[in-house]
């Protein structure tokens, strides 16, 4: 999906439709009319959770094909196989560096701020229960496990279960081989194409239900769990809010400054899938929206194929963070004074169990209850603590996640070489052609 900047009508407003029909204006609408439901009816924004549930089904169900004919339609293109593996390894050791940065972030700011100083909780006191089926899902994930896990039955089921990277291991596979047959595949490589407008089509049709979405999922967040319940460990909630603020703009903000362009321009650029993650509390809800916008923006589709995937799993910045953060929230709520080399021993280990769970629902809470269990002093029923925050705290952990990713895109695309320049910077000025411009099939996500 390229676009021609230097086009007559590359100058024209992004888009002429009114001020009321801008997606992100109608999602940040919802996001508030939500709260105000859950808050002032709560029962009522509680029973409204089968909206939210239905768009989150309706995404997912466009995710497995869009990343399939993304990355398929991406490397069969490309033909170089070399540089598949050269874009895969840059990937990962920008996700190994600063997933590891965020743990170390996390740990850093809860060793300095303390959230949990003074709270003086009796672990024996604590229900265990509500915890327990984490823990248990903690304790069945392992290594092993997780590496076969990520070979489907069939060819066709992992486009039907919904483990991404099962997908993206499918797709690779099959990019690659479609790829080595040559002109033999044209033929193939063609009607993937032509169905990949189709399904970016069907994003564009999907998207239109986001401020539902968010409506019934904001709504039954507050109902349910109130902001009342923020007040006792408001200054755990704000600490965590503070440090993934924190990352973003500093760290996050380093990195995009020294790839050529403005961490804030970014944001702006996605507010309106940032808008969906907040109202959701799931990044996923915005994966196909970011692989068309980062395309839209001058990224190599078979780069944002690879990054965008891959980074769902692997580039967690956000509940990194988290994982650190909360755990040594609960040994100070516990009184468990823990050495600098426990501490790094919980950091090592969040660094593995946070790969073991990926794709787990519930994955911030069975990482963090892997991680405890490496330290016996720290006991995993503390995570009781954070159970009723923990809704709260998953909005910024995903939003965290969501800008960590599209940052990823973009500087592996600059190291390779791949990224339109021109292209990229009319995105972020918002210069880029409207929408009854752009070539026919390509959704736009405004």
């Amino acid at each position: 999906m390229k676009f021609d900047t230097a086009q007559p009508h590359a100058a024209t407003p992004p888009s002429a439709k009114p001020w009321y029909a801008h997606l992100y204006l109608q999602v940040l609408v919802a996001i508030v009319a939500g709260v105000l439901l859950g808050h002032f009816a709560p029962t009522t924004g509680e029973a409204l959770k089968p909206i939210g549930d239905a768009f989150i089904k309706l995404v997912k169900m466009v995710i497995a094909p869009v990343i399939f004919l993304t990355i398929v339609t991406g490397i069969a293109g490309m033909r170089d196989l070399a540089s598949v593996g050269r874009v895969a390894g840059k990937a990962f050791l920008y996700f190994f560096f600063f997933s590891t940065l965020a743990l170390i972030v996390g740990m850093i700011v809860a060793n300095v701020v303390q959230p949990g100083a003074g709270l003086n909780i009796d672990p024996a006191s604590l229900d265990a229960s509500k915890v327990s089926e984490f823990a248990a899902k903690a304790h069945d994930s392992t290594i092993t496990g997780f590496l076969t896990g990520i070979i489907p039955d069939t060819f066709m089921s992992s486009l039907t279960e919904g483990n991404i990277l099962q997908v993206l291991f499918v797709s690779i596979l099959f990019g690659i081989s479609l790829a080595m047959i040559g002109d033999r595949g044209a033929k193939v490589l063609d009607l993937l194409d032509d169905v990949s407008i189709a399904f970016f089509k069907l994003v564009g049709i999907v998207m239109k239900a986001a401020p539902l979405g968010a409506f019934g999922a904001m709504a039954f967040t507050i109902g349910k769990y109130g902001v009342g319940t923020l007040a006792n460990l408001a200054f755990l909630v704000g600490t965590f809010y503070f440090t993934a603020l924190l990352f973003v703009i500093v760290v996050l903000g380093v990195v995009a400054k020294l790839a050529g362009f403005s961490i804030f321009k970014l944001i702006a650029y996605l507010k309106a899938e940032l808008l969906l993650v907040l109202g959701t509390s799931s990044s996923e809800s915005a994966l196909p929206s970011l692989i068309e916008k980062m395309e839209r923006a001058g990224c190599p589709k078979s780069i944002v194929g690879l990054v965008v995937p891959t980074g769902y799993s692997f580039n967690l910045d956000g509940t990194n963070i988290y994982m650190t953060l909360a755990a040594l929230f609960i040994a100070q709520a516990c009184n468990v004074d823990l050495t600098i080399g426990q501490q790094l021993l919980l950091l090592g280990v969040a660094m593995l169990s946070s790969k073991g769970a990926a794709g787990v629902t519930g994955a911030g809470f069975i990482t963090l209850a892997a991680t405890l269990s490496i330290v016996p002093s720290v006991p995993v029923a503390g995570m009781a603590l954070i159970l009723g925050v923990d809704r709260f705290m998953s909005e910024c952990r995903s939003l965290t996640n969501f800008i960590g990713n599209a940052v990823a895109t973009v500087v592996v695309s600059r190291w390779e070489g791949k990224l339109d320049k021109a292209q990229f910077d009319a995105a972020l000025r918002g210069d880029l052609p409207r929408v009854e411009d752009l070539p026919q099939g390509v959704v736009a996500a405004e």
